[in-house]
């Protein structure tokens, strides 16, 4: 883990995604969220940008619709590369404006899914995608980031599994009217209250097979 320029906890999800077959969705996942915010709603366009945020959710989480946003530029991309790179930089940066994309955030974020895949590639793992078989990629996140597990209680408030706080889905998560019944989730935000964003609905009996050092079913 010491050899990819990661927080450990990342790290360790893409070995984790590579027993998993599902390595190539980590890696993208891993890069958008170790950028700021990708998607921006300014106050007077608040409409649009939850309509184009819709595009790109996923009934799932946060996860896939970072997933799904990042393919959505890539394939962007790849479609105007023939008009050469600034004016298709250009044209990605009008794409991002349309749907409420932070540039900035998603340029970055590419970047660091180039490196990260270099690292990867050297180290010897086999970077293949899951497909369509968002089951077995959400097991991984489950697998991945186990401490950061939160249970719905019967108030509609989350309590996180590992140190007990009291947390709430941020209004800007695309579950956060779903309220799952468990979740995983990778950003705590305190403000008045302690809202967890980048969540994804999981199974709470995945817990305790996938991290049965940490969970039990006592939990």
């Amino acid at each position: 883990m010491s050899k990819l320029p990661l927080d450990p906890v990342y790290s360790k999800a893409l070995i984790i995604a590579s027993e998993f077959k599902c390595l190539q969705e980590m890696l993208i996942t891993v890069a958008m969220l170790s950028v700021e915010s990708i998607f921006y709603a300014p106050r007077d366009k608040l409409d649009e940008a939850r309509a184009a945020m819709k595009r790109f959710s996923s009934p799932e989480g946060d996860h896939i619709t970072l997933i799904n946003v990042f393919r959505a530029a890539n394939e962007f991309m790849e479609k105007n590369l023939t008009c050469g790179k600034e004016k298709a930089d250009k044209i990605l940066r009008k794409w991002c404006k349309e749907n409420f994309i932070n540039n900035r955030s998603l340029r970055h974020a590419r970047d660091i899914h180039n490196q990260i895949r270099e690292h990867v590639q050297q180290m010897g793992l086999h970077i293949v995608s899951c497909g369509d078989d968002v089951l077995n990629f959400r097991r991984c996140l489950a697998a991945s980031f186990f401490l950061n597990a939160a249970l719905k209680q019967p108030e509609g408030t989350y309590r996180a599994l590992a140190s007990g706080q009291i947390v709430q889905i941020h209004p800007s998560s695309v579950l956060f009217q779903k309220k799952p019944e468990c979740l995983i989730y990778n950003e705590l935000i305190q403000t008045n209250h302690k809202y967890i964003h980048k969540i994804t609905r999981i199974d709470y009996l995945w817990l305790t097979e996938l991290a049965p050092q940490f969970y039990s079913m006592q939990s």
